[in-house]
């Protein structure tokens, strides 16, 4: 059974930072890319960010326009964990972060499909305020 459990949420000022992460249990962790997603108060889940498996040449990241320059994504398959580095946060990245699983292995997209991501975490609580 696959299980991710994410971790690091906190209250934090806007300019602050955070680490997020993702420890992934039930399937074999290093063949499958992995995602974070967020879902802001009284909207939908938002693609943050997603990094595919680990290739020659390291693995490859991909980010939202709203979140590029400031978060940072990485994994360590050694841990079987995911991370995301939150930076220079701002109110609106408030919200509920999530990790999510592919559902093909080792298939990596620059564009999010949620059909693809159907295995998440239940979320760790961002609130960034002042």
């Amino acid at each position: 059974e696959v299980q991710l459990t994410e971790s690091g949420g906190d209250l934090v000022q806007p300019g602050g930072s955070l680490r997020l992460s993702c420890a992934a249990s039930g399937f074999t962790f290093g063949e499958y890319s992995m995602a974070w997603v967020r879902k802001a108060p009284g909207k939908g889940v938002d693609w943050v960010s997603t990094i595919s498996t680990v290739g020659p040449d390291g693995s490859r990241t991909f980010y939202a326009d709203s979140v590029k320059g400031r978060f940072t994504i990485s994994r360590d398959d050694a841990k079987n964990t995911v991370y995301l580095q939150l930076n220079s946060l701002k109110t609106e990245d408030t919200g509920v972060y999530s990790c999510a699983k592919a559902r093909i292995p080792f298939y990596t997209t620059s564009v999010f499909d949620s059909n693809d991501y159907l295995d998440r975490g239940q979320g760790t609580q961002v609130t960034v305020s002042s």
